[in-house]
């Protein structure tokens, strides 16, 4: 593992905590269901970052599974407080 690998893994870690603390503090659902969105995505880099690191290929199918998972979840999520919203 190179430098750069656990830069890289260091400032995803970074983010990791600051997103924790916007998932945690809120203060809207919008701030939460993004946060959980960006959880998501540092989620599937820090895989990615790994991946690449130990060239391993075939967790590919497992970031793209949990990208779509992220991507529908949050939008899912969005759109029932968008209804919430609107109907109180």
């Amino acid at each position: 593992m190179t430098a750069v690998h656990v830069l890289t893994l260091s400032l995803l870690g970074a983010a990791l905590a600051m997103t924790t603390v916007r998932l945690l503090r809120g203060p809207t659902s919008f701030d939460r269901i993004m946060s959980l969105d960006v959880l998501a995505v540092l989620l599937v880099s820090g895989i990615a970052v790994h991946g690449a690191a130990r060239d391993e290929p075939a967790n590919a199918t497992l970031l793209v599974v949990i990208a779509v998972l992220g991507f529908v979840g949050s939008v899912t999520a969005a759109r029932l407080a968008g209804e919430r919203e609107e109907g109180g």
